[in-house]
């Protein structure tokens, strides 16, 4: 049995497929809301549903059967300005259940972010000893409070003080895939472009306004859903890694060719590239190039493919946007 937190999410979601396709029993945590957060998980078995007000005494009750909490949920808006509530859902539920972990030798895999890095003004190497996250600077609150629970994963492990049999942290990079509908406006660009194309619109990126980067050129590492489902599953099979990763594909990409891989993929060939300007209260924390460094991922064995861009586009909008079930 397996407890995935943010179960109902976007990434979460997908993991809760993954592991109902194997058989395996789940628990989720969440918060469904009103809006169609459910249909993520509609199509899914479910061995118990907890509130996350509910799951310290949930554990302590009923965690005897569990091996393993991926733990998912987090406030993941990188808009959020709510400190207190950031701080309540990021870091001191991130500490209480590797706590708890720790006690009942459950393994723990937790999801970090590539906004640690900031503007990448280090690099994006995963490496995770305290000096090099001491060199890394979150440009917002989001990024902080993974940033903040990563240096406290490493200043236990190097103060010697007692560990889960397995602690993972992922350093995920710019994720799409199935099950992000109800993420809004926070939504990968191709669930948004897919709209857009779909009523008729033009594909519309924000602007540049950096010199050294044209319109469009912006570049990031998007990786897949599946591919991050695979490398958590890889993980549960091999429990003696432990560590912080990245996940991404190691190969950054612009916004222009994500926008030409969805139109392709939609079949659309006559369609411009429309530029509007960035918001201003985002431009000072906007990130213009990110890319994951996947070496230390390799190392550690995990050997497997990664999709391409446009392979990755191609099966989310035909096995997914176009078809009448959107959901994995």
């Amino acid at each position: 049995m397996i407890l995935v937190t943010g179960g109902a999410g976007f990434i979460g979601s997908n993991i809760v497929a993954n592991l109902d396709d194997q058989n395996i029993e789940v628990i989720v945590s969440d918060r469904l809301r009103s809006a169609n957060k459910w249909r993520n998980i509609s199509g899914r078995r479910i061995s118990q549903f907890v509130f996350p007000e509910n799951l310290a005494a949930f554990l302590e009750s009923e965690g005897q059967n569990i091996k393993a909490i991926i733990h998912m949920g987090a406030i993941s808006a990188t808009t959020a300005t709510d400190a207190d509530e950031v701080i309540q859902n990021n870091f001191q539920l991130s500490v209480s259940l590797w706590q708890w972990c720790v006690k009942n030798s459950v393994k723990f895999i937790y999801a970090s972010s590539a906004a640690t890095y900031g503007e990448g003004e280090n690099g994006f190497k995963d490496n995770y000893d305290a000096k090099s996250l001491a060199a890394l600077s979150p440009m917002n609150l989001y990024g902080w409070s993974k940033h903040l629970f990563d240096r406290w994963v490493t200043d236990t492990v190097d103060r010697n003080r007692s560990t889960p049999p397995q602690w993972v942290g992922l350093k995920f990079f710019n994720v799409y895939g199935p099950n992000e509908y109800h993420k809004g406006s926070m939504r990968s660009v191709v669930s948004q472009l897919h709209d857009t194309l779909q009523a008729g619109g033009h594909p519309k990126l924000i602007k540049s306004h950096r010199a050294d980067y044209e319109h469009g050129g912006q570049l990031r590492d998007f990786v897949y859903v599946k591919d991050c489902v695979k490398i958590i599953d890889w993980l549960l099979a091999n429990p003696n890694i432990s560590g912080i990763f990245n996940v991404g594909t190691g190969q950054a990409r612009s916004f222009a060719d994500l926008t030409k891989a969805t139109l392709t993929a939609m079949n659309i060939h006559d369609r411009d590239i429309e530029y509007i300007d960035m918001p201003e209260s985002i431009r000072s924390k906007y990130q213009y190039f990110t890319q994951a460094d996947l070496s230390n991922l390799r190392q550690a064995g995990y050997t497997a493919p990664l999709f391409s861009l446009e392979d990755g586009i191609n099966d989310y909008v035909q096995q997914f946007l176009l078809t009448t079930n959107q959901y994995r």
